[in-house]
């Protein structure tokens, strides 16, 4: 049945079906930010909000306990002239580092080999995805064992083989500890990081690959020029979790060193956990936890950026 308008006929709404009722209502704008006003309201109270907390208690002096106290700038001025922020922060671009410069292709590497399946390659991705699963204080306990200068594995082993001059500290020292943390977050992350790999990989046509070895192409060429340039958006995600992994590594730091000796293994989340709850300097702490969101916001900022202008520029 239609009914006539001005120009031309509009079915009746008795006619539509359920499906057709839904479309005509899901297509209004008004009906399609009613269904977004309960993830809005979460995304503002728990994601939003404290971060402008964070910012503004930053400018205060509080312990915890009475008067808030508003003092400007002076937390920042005495975070940038204090010793151990620039050792968390320094430790953390070492963390960062390492994952960006060993995580990233090693990642990579290892999902092209369980992109095809083999015998055995099931067990390999549960091992490979099983620390991840781990809660990091037994991440902490496992690696204490294995990486303590007096009772770990590895010393005993180097001793064992007298190789006693590669025995070192390799946690609790002022040396090799950020980059024991750094391989301890990686052997905890990395099945995280071969999974989104291996996802992206499964969404690359085979007929591309085909092609390609059609063309000639070696099983490197194949890799270099067909299947990186193809994952790009897949490693744009990879990085920017990675960075703003680096900038969040808290529990398996608490565990392994609990920021020791002397705040030497501090990294900028432990040192604002130590500021805020150990030594009752809210305002400081949520200095260094502003500034700490700053850095990750900038670099991912930053390399989205750049990477969304290099896929303008091969697009073109």
């Amino acid at each position: 049945m239609y009914f006539p308008i001005k120009r031309g006929f509009v079915q009746s709404p008795l006619l539509l079906t359920k499906g057709e009722i839904q479309m005509r209502w899901l297509s209004k704008t008004s009906n399609k930010i009613i269904m977004l006003l309960p993830t809005l309201a979460v995304y503002l109270i728990f994601i939003i909000m404290p971060v402008f907390v964070t910012i503004y208690y930053s400018f205060t002096k509080f312990t915890g306990i009475g008067e808030t106290v508003f003092i400007g700038l002076k937390n920042y001025r005495n975070l940038f002239r204090d010793p151990v922020f620039f050792m968390a922060l320094k430790n953390t671009c070492i963390v960062l580092a390492m994952t960006l410069l060993i995580l990233l292709p090693l990642s990579f590497t290892i999902a092209i080999f369980l992109e095809h399946a083999f015998k055995g390659s099931e067990v390999m991705k549960g091992m490979i995805f099983a620390p991840y699963v781990i809660t990091p204080v037994i991440v902490g306990v496992i690696w204490i064992f294995i990486l303590d200068p007096h009772i770990g594995i590895l010393n005993a082993l180097l001793r064992a083989l007298h190789l006693d001059v590669l025995a070192l500290e390799w946690i609790g020292g002022t040396k090799m500890t950020a980059f024991s943390i750094s391989i301890v977050y990686m052997w905890q992350v990395l099945g995280f990081y071969v999974t989104i790999f291996v996802a992206g990989l499964r969404q690359i046509p085979f007929d591309i690959h085909e092609a390609s070895q059609i063309d000639g192409a070696s099983k490197l060429q194949n890799i270099f020029f067909v299947t990186i340039p193809m994952l790009k958006e897949t490693i744009t995600i990879e990085i920017v979790l990675i960075i703003t992994g680096a900038f969040k590594i808290f529990e398996t730091v608490q565990q392994l060193t609990n920021g020791g000796p002397s705040h030497t293994s501090e990294v900028l989340v432990t040192y604002m956990y130590f500021t805020t709850f150990t030594s009752n300097r809210y305002g400081y702490g949520m200095a260094v936890a502003t500034i700490s969101f700053l850095f990750s916001a900038l670099c991912s900022v930053l390399y989205l950026k750049n990477a969304s202008s290099q896929m303008d520029k091969g697009g073109n």
